[in-house]
Parts: C-alpha cells; structure tokens; sequence
C-alpha cells in the first residue's frame, strides 16, 4: 500500500516562507505525476501543484508564481516550496500519487498543517 509522510509545515507570518516534503513509501514516484492538495477551514479539499513525469509542472491560479513543486526520485520525495505565504494559504496539505488522467490513486496521509498568521 502506497503511503504519504507531510512534513515541513508550521507557524508563518504573511510574507514568509516554507518548504513542505512528502516521503512517499509503497511505490517509485518517478513514474507518476505527483500533486500537492491543501484542504482550508472551508473544508474542501483544493488542487495547489503537480509535477508529471517529464517534469512539466501545473499550479492552482492562488499559488502560482509563489509556490514551486519539484520531486528528488532517486529520494522518492516530492517537495513544495511556498513564498510569499499569505493568511489564505492556511490550510492541512496534502500530497497525491496521480495517474496519467490526474485521478488521484490512493487514501489520503496525514497531511502537514500550515498556519499564515502574524
């Protein structure tokens, strides 16, 4: 069974910065796209980033320019680096092993909680 280990998050004030890693276990992530989620105080959860095998990269239209997903497979660890960090990025997130379709393939991890607050 593949799993998720979130870590990297915290305490932030606006304009901060973090850098989330997801260990992943249970499968080689070099041959799937991989994707970050946040769920927020609204409960839902939301697509932030994903990396697809060849590297190619997509972001949700609030993160995109602040946040950076990158992914070390000899390590099979995915990254994401947030800048600018602003109190609607509060949120649990999440990291997904993803078919080539972007279905999301497995239970959800624990997930890291980041707090944006002054």
């Amino acid at each position: 069974q593949v799993q998720f280990v979130e870590s990297g998050g915290g305490l932030v004030q606006p304009g901060g910065s973090l850098t989330l890693s997801c260990v992943v276990s249970g499968s080689d992530v070099s041959r799937y796209a991989m994707a970050w989620y946040r769920q927020g105080l609204d409960n839902k959860r939301n697509f932030v980033a994903q990396i697809n095998i060849f590297a190619a990269t997509k972001y949700g239209e609030s993160v995109k320019g602040r946040f950076t997903i990158s992914r070390d497979n000899a390590k099979n660890e995915v990254y994401l680096e947030m800048r600018d960090l602003k109190p609607d990025d509060t949120a649990v997130y999440y990291c997904m092993r993803q078919a080539i379709d972007g279905t999301n393939l497995d239970p959800w991890g624990q997930g890291t909680l980041v707090t944006v607050s002054s």
